[in-house]
């Protein structure tokens, strides 16, 4: 009797034995706690995406993260006169805990517009005269109503500078056109801008979530301006 549970003992060890050792796999799977090679490769998930750096460039690292977090918003345009909705845009900045100088005003005054022109027509019958022109030669124009220096006239075409404008009148040249020239719109007035520079992820969602009726349609992502 002793020498056949010695036995049993015996073999029981030796099936552990090569259990533990895997031999006895795929039918019955080594155990993992013992954190053996190629069991504990074969456990990772996506290893490639891993690297070790040192504790410097791991601060660098953060650093990168948090500014990267950081984000420019922007509310307006208000008109700049009078300033009360401006102050009242700025009292809700502070009721929502906003640190005063971390928003700043900006002034925006907008790019000039430069038009291919025909006209002042004082009298309607020449400038009904000029649009059939226009028509019969396949231009396209926009009856200009205002400002009062231009208004009423005819719009050939606008651009952002007076080279591009002046480009466009030569263009035109292989068609018998007559009486256009190149004129500025006279500038509209400056605007009055609240940007906030530097939004954390916090401070960005109070601001999105601010009443957007008295913030000229709530903040938004920052313009880049020339």
């Amino acid at each position: 009797m002793l020498r056949s549970l010695v036995a049993v003992v015996l073999l029981a060890n030796l099936l552990f034995f090569a259990w533990a050792r895997g031999w006895l796999a795929p039918a019955w799977p080594a155990p993992r706690h013992a954190e053996r090679e190629p069991e504990r490769l074969e456990a990772q998930v996506r290893p490639e995406t891993l690297s070790v750096v040192p504790p410097k460039a791991a601060s660098a690292a953060v650093a990168a993260a948090r500014a990267a977090a950081v984000v420019c918003l922007e509310a307006g345009p208000f008109a700049p006169e009078p300033e009360a909705g401006l102050a009242a845009a700025e009292a809700v900045l502070l009721q929502a805990a906003l640190a005063e100088g971390s928003w700043a005003r900006e002034a925006v005054v907008p790019a000039p517009v430069w038009l291919v022109f025909a006209g002042r027509y004082a009298e309607a019958a020449a400038r009904r005269a000029k649009q059939e022109e226009l028509k019969k030669l396949g231009i396209p124009y926009e009856a200009l109503t205002a400002p009062a220096e231009l208004a009423p006239g005819l719009a050939i075409s606008r651009h952002p500078s007076r080279d591009a404008a002046e480009a466009a009148l030569a263009g035109l040249a292989a068609k018998p056109v007559k009486g256009l020239r190149v004129v500025e719109v006279p500038g509209a007035p400056a605007q009055q801008w609240l940007r906030v520079p530097k939004a954390d992820a916090d401070t960005a969602e109070r601001l999105k979530a601010l009443p957007a009726d008295t913030l000229a349609g709530g903040f938004k992502a920052c313009t880049v301006r020339p």
